[in-house]
């Protein structure tokens, strides 16, 4: 269990640093659109194209992908009518705060958790894959034409040419799918540059705090209390119940679906929010609130559930 703390010490630290930049006025609020402007643009398609260059696009195809794609979907469904009905019409803000009920902390979090708590490293490619390559370009797809105000047949057909990260994601599984090796002189300067993705991600976040305290009255605190209830504790037993009753998976593999599905809601999800500037706050506390949840859970889970 260590290394899932120090994979939280590691978050929270970087955290604490935009905060504290933010504090003693050293970036102001516009100052953390240009830390995501910069991680939008350039960091976070370069970390993107070099992380799926490299992947096994095939593990797209199993039953671990299955429940967690089950489990997203389910928990996303709910809070979207929930919402619609009881909090708003906006639907920007309802794709946002329903992709965050289940888009996973894979990268930052999961790896420890996969290495430490379930011993198998092997579990964060797959659920990796399905965020870069199917839900996150399905929510930009969104956003991008909801935020136009138009809905053409050439619009949806061309979005993913102007969208970095979207292109960005598809060569990398392209180069994947074709097995091409990369020189490294290539591949280098992509490293370094995406390697500021994450930290410029988690600095915005941090700075964001600085500014106005999360869960303030008005800000959509029962949207959120809404999203950290299915992202905590009805994600991971929807994916129990799919992995172990629906598809039979074995007791190993029905615990790591377990331990994924309660990852907190990852950083993207406000760094996105960010971009097309719609629920920013809500998607900020999301992330916040589950972070802060998702230890006590996985420690929960790993006592009932881990093999003996």
């Amino acid at each position: 269990m260590g290394g899932v703390l120090i994979g939280f010490g590691i978050i929270g630290s970087v955290i604490l640093v935009g905060w504290l930049l933010a504090r003693f006025g050293i970036v102001d609020q516009e100052g953390r659109l240009v830390l995501n402007r910069t991680s939008f643009f350039a960091a976070s398609p370069a970390l993107l194209f070099t992380v799926l260059s490299k992947a096994d696009v095939g593990l797209l195809f199993s039953s671990v992908l299955a429940v967690a794609l089950l489990a997203f979907l389910s928990v996303a469904l709910i809070y979207a009518v929930v919402a619609r009905i009881w909090f708003t019409r906006d639907p920007s803000r309802i794709a946002l705060a329903a992709t965050a009920t289940g888009y996973s902390n894979v990268n930052n979090i999961g790896l420890p958790v996969a290495i430490y708590v379930i011993g198998d490293a092997g579990f964060v490619g797959p659920m990796l894959l399905l965020q870069l390559l199917v839900l996150a370009p399905a929510l930009l797809a969104m956003l991008d034409i909801l935020t136009s105000g138009r809905a053409s047949v050439a619009r949806i057909l061309t979005q993913p040419l102007r969208n970095p990260m979207l292109i960005a994601a598809g060569l990398g599984a392209l180069v994947s799918a074709l097995e091409i090796e990369l020189p490294a002189p290539v591949l280098a300067p992509l490293e370094i540059l995406g390697g500021a993705a994450v930290p410029l991600m988690l600095l915005a976040f941090g700075v964001s705090l600085g500014g106005d305290r999360p869960l303030q009255p008005g800000t959509g605190r029962k949207e959120v209390a809404l999203a950290v209830l299915l992202k905590s504790l009805a994600m991971p037993a929807i994916a129990y119940a799919l992995a172990r009753f629906a598809f039979g998976l074995d007791e190993q593999l029905v615990y790591a679906c377990t331990v994924m599905a309660a990852l907190p809601t990852a950083q993207n999800m406000y760094q996105y929010a960010l971009r097309y500037d719609r629920a920013t706050v809500i998607t900020r506390d999301i992330v916040l609130v589950t972070t802060l949840l998702s230890l006590p859970v996985m420690l929960l889970i790993a006592w009932l559930l881990a093999p003996t």
